[in-house]
């Protein structure tokens, strides 16, 4: 008798848990409170500006989002979409910078502060930095250049497209500062091969500098490298008209005046006393 009781019990248990289930289906998944609800364009754009102006960047883009996605016409709706390339760059995510950016320059491409969006996704290859080089502190020259290429091409474009733009000076700054940090990767990965013996490798990373950064400050060293390497590998000729363009371009380059001279090596290898 008991364990006909024991089963009876059983059974009406699980018909409750069965029905409970059931009702959470018909009911659905409880949903978020939308505080926005009723709110006309200007509100939630304010509301925006608020939690931009708190650093709640997260909270920020929620309501911007809202706010194209519910009134997408009108000029609310376009500075929402402007304020969402910014808010996502304050948030150091250079990837969905770069998509708002593309997404808002290829939806209004005659807007009068699209140089604005040229802008913020030049910024956010400029500064972009994986987790690894964040963590370990990764100069930047040490790094893939392919983020800072990219850059370039965007500040470019933007001079280019704009040349009246507020953000032209920076630009052309910040482009000045990426030819240099680029020479300084090639020069980098000479000094690598050098130091390796690979000379005939460091010799086309220096020539690579001249050809494409010939104003960079790393153009007296990669001449410099290109003296070295050609020694190295008995290239007297070459070597020699190395010499003649370093004398022409840096008469006062250590090399010229024998200040990295060593007792026990001749002056222009100079990888040697470093």
């Amino acid at each position: 008798m008991n364990r006909i009781l024991q089963l009876i019990q059983t059974l009406l248990l699980g018909l409750l848990i069965s029905t409970f289930l059931n009702g959470c289906a018909i009911f659905g998944d409880p949903t978020e409170l939308d505080d926005t609800k009723g709110w006309q364009a200007q509100r939630i754009y304010e509301a925006g500006e608020l939690a931009m102006a708190d650093r709640d960047y997260d909270k920020a883009l929620g309501y911007f989002k809202k706010l194209a996605s519910r009134f997408p016409h009108g000029k609310y709706a376009t500075q929402a979409k402007l304020e969402i390339i910014y808010a996502n760059y304050k948030k150091d995510d250079p990837v969905s910078t770069i998509v708002a950016a593309d997404r808002f320059i290829k939806l209004h491409p005659n807007h009068p502060n699209i140089d604005y969006a040229y802008y913020l996704k030049g910024l956010a290859t400029f500064h972009e930095r994986g987790a690894f080089e964040k963590f370990t502190g990764q100069e930047i020259n040490d790094r893939d250049p392919k983020s800072l290429k990219l850059s370039f091409a965007v500040f470019k474009e933007l001079i280019d497209r704009f040349p009246k733009s507020r953000y032209v000076k920076d630009s052309q700054f910040r482009m000045f500062y990426i030819v240099n940090t680029l020479a300084q990767h090639e020069m980098h990965v000479a000094r690598y091969y050098m130091n390796r013996k690979a000379y005939l490798a460091a010799l086309n990373r220096a020539k690579y500098v001249l050809e494409y950064y010939p104003k960079s400050e790393t153009a007296e060293e990669a001449l410099m490298t290109m003296v070295s390497a050609y020694d190295y590998m008995n290239l007297t000729d070459l070597k020699e008209d190395t010499i003649r363009v370093l004398k022409t371009n840096y008469p006062e380059n250590p090399l010229l005046t024998g200040k990295l001279i060593k007792k026990e090596s001749v002056w222009w290898k100079f990888w040697e006393s470093l």
